[in-house]
């Protein structure tokens, strides 16, 4: 009898923060929170080296395409000389 009520209480337990994860989405939260820090980079490498691993380990979690899409990219370049632009102007 106390072995059926630890299993009732227990699978009670577990639908309930079932249905929490599910109404709160932390995931998705996170997820949204790392992109604005990768997107905007402002905050996120004033933050230091922690910030920085903290951001770029839940983007990766939440994002795993997006993740290896921005890795697997090169930066764009910052050279304003106008003799390297390519015939624009800079």
């Amino acid at each position: 009898m106390v072995l059926m009520v630890g299993v009732v209480l227990t699978a009670a337990a577990a639908l309930a923060a079932g249905y929490l994860l599910g109404r709160l989405r932390p995931w998705r939260q996170a997820g949204d929170w790392a992109a604005d820090q990768v997107h905007f980079t402002g905050a996120w490498v004033r933050g230091g080296v922690v910030r920085q691993a903290v951001v770029v380990l839940v983007h990766v979690a939440t994002a795993p395409r997006t993740s290896w899409h921005i890795m697997r990219t090169p930066a764009p370049s910052t050279h304003r000389c106008p003799e390297h632009s390519g015939g624009r102007r800079a």
